[in-house]
């Protein structure tokens, strides 16, 4: 285990024949931290260690990648390479969720009963940025956050707008928006194309005041531009700077949804 990864504790979790190790760590209400290509890196630990200093049980499950890994160049090639050839994940086809997320949507289940607490929240990134989405169609899903989603790949106008969930889930979303207060938070940089605005913009016309998009302009982080991951690599954690104020967002979220 990477020597950032202790203090977790691996299981195997299978659901349906497909199996991945999950790292667990804290007590009380669970939150799936889902990682971003590479996979679960050091970033992405030290924000599942704050979540879990909320007095949360943060669940890390592995997807890709080597955990503990820094994402460099080989391990982002790999990352890819694994996910362009696995039929859990689908990258292009539209309002279609990766099946991966039926195997979440376990997992967040087995948390709900282990964790207790009123529901469970997650974190998707990039890759994973709309399976947070996908999980909320389960009335135990109660703190849902999508951190720079980017799928559908943003080919064309169509796909920059898409959200990822076929119209009979986005409607059950929308419902729980509309009767329960469901409030879905969305993070990304102004400038990021990978996680284009339509696709912010879409969330606003169907969830309304269910959804929270926070959009961080890119000229304030030092990547410009290719500014991408708001709350892990291009994080400025600095009180008072738009991303760590995203951040302590995602924090109260969880705080108000779960620590109840």
């Amino acid at each position: 285990m990477a020597p950032m990864l202790e203090g977790f504790d691996r299981f195997d979790f299978t659901h349906h024949g497909v199996t991945h190790p999950v790292y667990r760590a804290g007590n009380g209400p669970a939150v799936i931290v889902i990682a971003e290509i590479p996979g679960i890196t050091p970033r992405v630990i030290e924000f599942a260690q704050r979540v879990a200093a909320l007095g949360l049980t943060v669940y890390l499950p592995s997807l890709f990648g080597i955990p503990g890994r820094a994402p460099d160049g080989k391990a982002m090639a790999t990352a890819l390479r694994h996910v362009c050839v696995s039929r859990e994940f689908t990258r292009l086809a539209l309002r279609k969720a990766s099946p991966v997320t039926v195997w979440l949507r376990a997992l967040a289940k087995q948390a709900h009963e282990e964790s207790g607490g009123p529901g469970v929240g997650a974190v998707g990134m990039c890759f994973t940025g709309g399976f947070a989405l996908a999980m909320a169609v389960d009335r135990r899903m109660l703190a849902p956050v999508l951190a720079q989603p980017s799928l559908p790949f943003p080919l064309g106008a169509a796909r920059k707008s898409d959200v990822g969930l076929d119209t009979a889930s986005l409607a059950r979303v929308k419902e729980r928006c509309a009767d329960e207060g469901l409030c879905v938070l969305g993070l990304r940089f102004t400038g990021d194309g990978i996680s284009p605005p339509e696709r912010f913009d879409r969330l606003r016309r169907e969830l309304g005041d269910g959804f929270v998009g926070v959009e961080i302009p890119s000229s304030t982080v030092p990547a410009g531009p290719k500014a991408h991951s708001v709350l892990t690599e291009d994080l400025v954690d600095e009180p008072g700077h738009p991303t760590h104020e995203a951040l302590e967002q995602v924090l109260q979220l969880f705080r108000d949804r779960l620590l109840v």
